[in-house]
């Protein structure tokens, strides 16, 4: 057994696990110190069959965690310089610590037609988000990295500090689409008829979800009731599809929330089964809310030709039917008149454009025939606009030839631009004659395929489909980077308190949720009955003198 935990690692094997730990701690956003942790030492120990390895120490980490950021960045900054286009997503966000944090991430298509997604930074902002100051930010990115004249596209949220600093930009500017049906849903629901059914779900919900002791019996209610065990959802006001899942939450578990509430002596009440049945023709719309979000947030496939089939989608789902309640009626038409005047606000021109590029929807079914035919004179201008940019060709020189062949050379350079012409509508016409492909195919597979059949149309394809519909990419930074900064002070406070109890200045056994002043009141008490046991006279002095 001796010889067995004498085994010792090898210099390779160490250096391994090191780059291993580091880039564990810089990927999962794990505190440093994690390295100074005895039980994932024993782990690695135990692992390795070495019990005299430790793990490298703070510093060691931190380098490798500072090379580990220089080659990361240096292969990226590589592969932008590889590509011609790229298109941008860009958000502020605000830190539990109330610190201003501005994330970028840029996107484009590797060579084998990959949509590629990757965080440029997330850098920390002192001045006010005005339009000027934001512009700035954004351009300071784009210098960073030496992609001012790469990029097409910023995609943000709707925001009027953003649209303004867009305007203020050289790039094309993408609303975000998902924020959009997000908005809308919000408005319809604002004052509507169900607010009664919806606040009594917040309430039910925040009766259950800030109390353990009452999460518990509803847990056994369920279990009463043969449904798994499950906890309810609050709806946030910023957390997309959040009303839609806190309706299907409370609509599953109806009976065993009845139960559990009649236990208690409460007013919070259950929703009635009028207002359940309310909840249940609105959840049947708002699925296809969340449908749509999610179907736009992708990361690794394109969003940004989806935008106007499945707003044509939801158009159709909003339309008021003869079975539909006065309640529900209301709801569709404010929800599409707030979708009409947000889609008037993005780039319809774009999206147009892009949805054309798309072997899916190139048919652009989803238009009227007038605007189908805009977008194909479009996407004519601008293969000509792309044609004339080319490069001039260098001058040949060309032996003298007899007189009699002048007249047709002459002819034939007179005829270029005709020529030039025509080559761009066969080729508009060749990949308008090639057959749609399923809605479950891959638009990014076809155009792999097809790249060496339609090279024109292909540059163009590369320019508007790697454009996000949305600023989703920025939402996961955003949660990253709290989860990050909430583990941080989750930490610290613990620390702190450890630290205190050490010292003597908080009672040991301080319960969680207790508050400070509460701790100090109890080590106050425990001081004074200490002192009572060793000297009985201070009992009676009600007031010592002052030092």
């Amino acid at each position: 057994m001796d010889d067995f935990r004498q085994k010792r690692m090898d210099t390779l094997t160490k250096n391994k696990l090191t780059a291993a730990i580091a880039k564990w701690v810089a990927t999962a956003c794990r505190p440093v110190n994690v390295v100074e942790d005895e039980g994932l030492a024993n782990i690695v120990r135990t692992a390795a069959n070495d019990w005299n390895y430790e793990l490298p120490s703070r510093a060691t980490i931190t380098s490798h965690i500072l090379k580990l950021h220089e080659t990361e960045k240096a292969k990226l900054q590589q592969a932008l310089e590889k590509t011609k286009v790229v298109a941008l997503t860009g958000d502020y966000w605000t830190s539990i610590s109330n610190h201003n944090y501005l994330g970028f991430t840029a996107h484009y298509f590797d060579p084998q037609w990959k949509l590629q997604s990757h965080a440029l930074t997330v850098v920390k902002t002192e001045e006010r988000h005005f339009a000027d100051a934001v512009a700035e930010h954004f351009m300071q990115v784009a210098r960073e990295w030496d992609i001012e004249q790469k990029v097409v596209s910023l995609t943000t949220d709707s925001a009027r500090n953003m649209i303004a600093a867009a305007r203020q930009l050289p790039f094309e500017h993408m609303p975000c689409i998902a924020h959009s049906v997000h908005r809308a849903v919000t408005v319809s629901l604002t004052n509507s008829p169900f607010d009664s059914a919806l606040a009594k779900c917040r309430k039910v919900v925040g009766y259950f979800k800030h109390s353990p002791a009452n999460q518990a019996q509803l847990e056994q209610q369920q279990v009463a009731h043969h449904q798994k065990k499950e906890s309810l959802v609050q709806e946030v006001s910023t957390r997309w599809n959040s009303t839609l899942e806190m309706i299907k939450r409370v609509q599953r578990n109806a009976e065993p929330l009845r139960d559990a509430l009649a236990l208690h002596a409460t007013n919070v009440a259950m929703p009635t089964a009028t207002e359940l049945e309310k909840l249940k023709k609105l959840e049947a719309v708002l699925e296809h809310c969340r449908y749509v979000s999610e179907l736009l947030g992708g990361e690794k496939f394109v969003s940004c030709s989806v935008v106007l089939p499945t707003l044509c989608h939801l158009s159709r789902v909003m339309e008021v039917t003869e079975d539909d309640p006065a309640y529900m009626i209301n709801f569709k038409g404010t929800f599409a008149a707030e979708m009409d005047g947000r889609k008037e606000k993005t780039n319809i021109t774009w999206l147009r454009v892009a949805t054309a590029l798309d072997p899916r929807f190139k048919d652009l079914k989803c238009l009227s025939k007038p605007d189908r035919a805009e977008v194909w004179r479009m996407i004519r201008a601008l293969l000509q606009e792309m044609e004339s940019e080319r490069p001039a060709q260098p001058d040949i020189q060309i032996t003298p030839e007899p007189p009699k062949k002048k007249p047709t050379l002459m002819l034939a350079h007179e005829s270029s631009s005709d020529e030039e012409e025509d080559s761009i509508e066969q080729c508009l016409e060749r990949y308008k004659a090639e057959p749609l492909i399923g809605m479950d195919d891959c638009p990014q597979e076809w155009w792999s395929t097809h790249e060496g059949a339609h090279s024109e149309m292909a540059r163009l394809a590369r320019k508007y489909l790697a454009t996000p519909a949305t600023s989703a990419e920025e939402l996961r930074l955003e949660t990253v980077e709290r989860a990050r900064k909430a583990e941080e002070e989750n930490k610290k406070a613990n620390t702190n308190i450890l630290n205190q109890q050490q010292r003597g200045k908080l009672p040991a056994h301080r319960t969680k949720g207790q508050t400070k002043g509460q701790a100090k009141d109890q080590m106050k008490g425990q001081k004074k009955d200490q002192k009572k046991q060793k000297d009985p006279k201070r009992e009676k002095k009600v007031n010592p003198p002052l030092l």
